[in-house]
């Protein structure tokens, strides 16, 4: 039977992070990680926008406002001390009418609390010198806002975790785990043990520590999110980032349109309530997702309070005229013939806990020598190495 030091559950980039961190303090350790999938950043890494959040929007004092600002920095150490493709790019967040200034005011407040490098209000003439089709009264600038593969940094990262002697078990299942003198991992291949376990298991993040015997609050919705492509022309309609400001009752940012490193411009997200987790395309269902969504209580009083939210939602997904509209309020000369065709979708675990409350800041939960992520929607991209180094405080502490 197999022993190490420290198990990670999850191959996702906050889960291989976890990993790097833990080498970094204890070189030598046998650490291994262990993820149902065939390859690392399978889901919610490899489906992402790619933006390395500056750390705006966040409740000054949270574990996001705290790791974000922190991540940023160290992401862009990492990615250019291993080569990875990145660039600040900026973003501006655009307020379009009077009625959403102090909504805007409340971003600044925080941004400037959390110290995002940058961050400053403009004008509507500088919103147009800084992207010449944006359109606004008013703006946040944060030019520190950058785009990166973060499916890229999770491979740069399991080739350093391979070259220091990490075992990666892939195809491998997880069926519980077990904290006694030592912790027992029970997966579909065998037992293993650890002297800590630390999972990152994002989309099924709830099951396993439901498994594990932790409180079945807060549970796992997931909601899908579809970007549309443009068609790439020599002088991209944006030069960055043009974000709206949010509804300040949902963790969701809205549509926006996105500079990719890949050098295309993306539309979205939207963010629709799906029937399974792995819900890249619509029809993909799982009959226990559909379930486990639909018995739990915290569902339908989301549904209760949001109802209005989710028919525009579902606008936006079938039409894609109504999508360009909403992003064409900030960027006036979008118009439906600059998509091509093609788009990309992610999926969110956002965590509901039982009363309807949608979770907006990270929740770490721990019982023992097991730690488990129990909501890490974005910015845990952007925040892996800071919020590793978190987890690794309190697993180690």
């Amino acid at each position: 039977m197999a022993k190490f030091d420290v198990v990670v559950v999850g191959a996702g980039i906050v889960g291989l992070a976890v990993a790097r961190e833990i080498l970094n303090r204890r070189p030598g350790a046998s650490v291994a990680v262990i993820d149902k999938e065939s390859h690392v950043a399978a889901h919610q890494t490899g489906h992402n926008s790619g933006v390395i959040h500056g750390g705006i929007y966040y409740e000054p004092g949270s574990l996001k406002a705290r790791l974000c600002v922190e991540g940023a920095a160290l992401m862009y150490e990492y990615a250019q001390e291993h080569g990875v493709p990145h660039e600040r790019c900026g973003k501006l967040i655009v307020a379009i009418n009077e009625s959403e200034l102090p909504r805007l005011d409340e971003l600044e407040r925080r941004g400037r609390s959390n110290n995002v490098p940058g961050l400053r209000r403009v004008g509507a003439g500088e919103i147009r010198d800084i992207e010449p089709h944006a359109a606004g009264i008013s703006a946040l600038h944060a030019p520190n806002t950058g785009i990166i593969d973060y499916a890229e940094v999770a491979r740069a990262i399991e080739r350093e975790l391979t070259t220091q002697g990490v075992t990666f078990h892939f195809n491998t299942t997880v069926k519980g785990i077990s904290d006694g003198a030592s912790c027992r991992i029970t997966t579909d291949k065998g037992p293993i043990d650890a002297d800590k376990v630390i999972v990152c298991a994002g989309l099924w993040s709830d099951r396993l520590a439901r498994r594990s015997g932790a409180d079945a609050s807060p549970r796992v919705v997931p909601f899908r999110g579809v970007y549309l492509r443009l068609s790439k022309s020599p002088t991209p309609i944006v030069r960055g980032m043009v974000y709206p400001v949010p509804d300040p009752t949902l963790p969701f940012l809205g549509v926006h349109v996105t500079t990719h490193i890949s050098g295309h411009v993306m539309l979205g997200p939207t963010a629709m309530l799906v029937p399974s987790r792995d819900s890249y395309r619509f029809r993909t269902m799982r009959p226990r997702d559909m379930w486990e969504t639909a018995t739990w209580p915290g569902t339908w009083k989301v549904a209760r309070t949001f109802w209005r939210t989710g028919v525009d939602e579902v606008r936006l997904a079938v039409s894609k005229r109504a999508y360009v509209r909403a992003a064409a309020q900030y960027v006036p000369s979008l118009t439906v013939a600059d998509l091509d065709g093609t788009f990309h979708s992610g999926v969110r675990a956002q965590a509901v806990d039982r009363d309807g409350t949608l979770l907006d800041d990270f929740a770490i939960s721990q019982s023992g020598a097991v730690a488990h992520v129990r909501n890490a929607p974005s910015p845990a991209a952007t925040s892996a190495f800071s919020l590793a180094r978190e987890l690794v405080d309190r697993i180690e502490g």
